[in-house]
């Protein structure tokens, strides 16, 4: 399994030389296996990534956690969407009072954006998922619903042994009991014993005080949750827009130099591939 970060910045994309080394896109994550593609969200990073896709691939597999801005709004900057060749499913959740389609088609029409959804070249299908399984190709999907305003799932990517888990945009201290019971925990079936965990780690823990109920999650709680669930590796994710890399490094040692963490930790990067066997 291969998975490839094309955008882990959260709320607003963010260039600058300040943020050259993590990145300013925002979230996008790409998981292949074999011959199949899943793209998890479609924020601004998706742009580069539809430049890079096999000019002989014309299916796609778009998986998105939620409809969020920052999720959606490179959607419209896919090429794929304007090719007729192409067919492109959407999966993702519907609203307690709309379809998945009908909330999308707020984003895919003037004043936010100039081409109607009905309008786009490609073909395009619709799947709703709440706490579902299902199978894409050589993956087999979990999508959970989480702690996060709004209608929001997370995945969890399987093929052959390798686990993969993607929980972008995630309060677990809201979802849980302390991260003591597991069965309280917002999102812990999704990362159980995941090979590689990809979870939201905008705060610190002061910041987290002032923002409690805003649907993120301090490095510390991730650290938390991703100890319950078992998993092997844990990458953070969905970045405060403001910070710049120094920052980002000085809050990832902040909080953990005096930590005794039983796995891998490290801080998601623009353009970082991972590979599970």
């Amino acid at each position: 399994m291969k998975i490839t970060i094309w955008g882990c910045r959260g709320s607003l994309p963010a260039p600058g030389p300040e943020k050259s080394i993590f990145g300013g896109n925002t979230s996008c994550v790409q998981v292949s296996h074999k011959n199949t593609s899943l793209i998890l969200d479609g924020g601004s990073g998706i742009q580069r990534l539809g430049a890079s896709l096999d000019p002989d691939t014309k299916e796609v597999n778009i998986l998105l956690s939620h409809l969020h801005l920052d999720h959606i709004m490179g959607l419209g900057y896919f090429s794929p969407f304007y090719d007729p060749d192409y067919t492109i499913n959407i999966w993702g959740p519907a609203g307690s009072n709309e379809s998945l389609v009908a909330r999308l088609r707020h984003f895919f029409s003037p004043p936010f954006f100039p081409v109607r959804l009905n309008e786009l070249p490609a073909k395009i299908n619709y799947v709703e998922i709440d706490n579902s399984t299902f199978i894409i190709g050589d993956f087999t999907i979990t999508s959970e619903y989480l702690c996060h305003p709004g209608p929001t799932v997370g995945f969890r990517c399987t093929a052959g042994t390798s686990v993969f888990t993607y929980i972008p945009d995630h309060e677990p201290a809201l979802g849980s009991y302390n991260f003591i019971d597991p069965e309280w925990c917002s999102g812990f079936n999704l990362a159980y014993q995941a090979d590689l965990l990809i979870h939201d780690g905008q705060y610190t823990v002061e910041e987290y005080k002032d923002r409690m109920g805003w649907g993120h999650c301090s490095i510390d709680d991730a650290i938390k949750f991703g100890d319950l669930a078992k998993v092997k590796k844990l990458v953070f994710f969905h970045y405060d827009p403001a910070r710049s890399d120094t920052e980002l490094e000085q809050m990832f040692l902040n909080s953990t130099h005096k930590l005794q963490i039983p796995f891998d930790i490290m801080l998601g990067r623009e353009n970082e591939v991972f590979y599970l066997e």
